[in-house]
């Protein structure tokens, strides 16, 4: 369906799921029929691109959502992993970022680091940095177990620091 989205209207879906956006309606069936009266679709490419664009807003939704649910209860440590992921963001534009149900994996071609809320009052940071010694915070996995390396136990904004970030680049940049 996508390919021949292309062929018949000369733009991809990424196109059309932007136009339904700006166009501000919600209701799959009314963005069916906008399409078809508007662009000239038939019923077939205007439901393939209302439940995609249904769709890519409910995904944005669910991992905003999944992200506010982990620090329900732990609301203090939001600033921290905010900071983390301002930080962690700059590396690259090819950082994704894959929310869970209890913590967030942090993927370049594999996953490098894990961001877990791991009680009220810490952050656990797990990263991937294979042969790389434990010293003073840089500490084993422990829970983590083969999904990383490392952790850091991560209580204050400031932990934030050169050295935890200087960690937090090395198993981006291994991450290819």
């Amino acid at each position: 369906m996508e390919e021949g989205l292309k062929e018949k209207t000369g733009h991809d879906l990424g196109y059309w799921i932007d136009v339904v956006k700006k166009s501000g309606i919600a209701k799959h069936k009314a963005i069916i029929d906008h399409l078809k009266s508007e662009h000239g679709f038939t019923y077939g490419y205007a439901n393939f691109v209302a439940l995609k664009s249904r769709q890519a807003d409910a995904a944005s939704f669910d991992d905003e959502q999944l992200v506010d649910d982990q620090y329900k209860g732990k609301e203090a440590l939001k600033p921290i992993y905010e900071k983390l992921m301002s930080a962690i963001q700059q590396f690259g534009n090819d950082v994704k970022v894959a929310p869970k149900k209890s913590s967030v994996s942090l993927i370049r071609k594999h996953q490098f680091a894990l961001i877990k809320p791991a009680t009220k009052t810490r952050i656990d940071l797990g990263l991937k940095i294979k042969d790389k010694q434990t010293e003073g915070r840089l500490e084993d996995s422990g829970p983590f177990g083969t999904m990383c390396t490392h952790r850091v136990r991560i209580s204050e904004s400031d932990e934030i620091d050169h050295e935890l970030l200087g960690w937090i680049r090395e198993a981006y940049e291994r991450s290819v």
